[in-house]
C-alpha cells in the first residue's frame, strides 16, 4: 500500500466483529469458504501483518488489506 491508495471506511454498527465476517460485510470477499481459504492461505494483512486467524476480532481503526484494496474499520 501507498500513501496514495485509497482506504474505504466500513462500519460495522458496533465495537468488534470478526475477520472474517468482515472480508464478507465489507465486499472483499464472496463467501465465508472463500474467506477462510483467503485467511488460511496468507493473503489478508491486519495493520500491515498477514493475519492467518479467521477469528481474529477487528476493533475501529483496524485496516484490512485484501487483493490489493484497504478498508478501514469503523464503529
Amino acid at each position: 500500500m501507498t500513501t496514495s491508495d485509497p482506504i474505504d471506511d466500513i462500519s460495522i454498527g458496533g465495537e468488534m466483529i470478526r475477520l472474517g465476517q468482515f472480508l464478507k460485510f465489507a465486499g472483499l470477499i464472496d463467501s465465508g469458504g472463500d474467506a477462510k481459504e483467503a485467511i488460511i492461505d496468507g493473503f489478508v494483512s491486519v495493520n500491515g501483518a498477514e493475519e492467518r486467524r479467521r477469528g481474529r476480532q477487528l476493533v475501529e481503526g483496524d485496516l484490512v488489506s485484501f487483493q490489493g484494496r484497504t478498508v478501514r474499520v469503523r464503529g
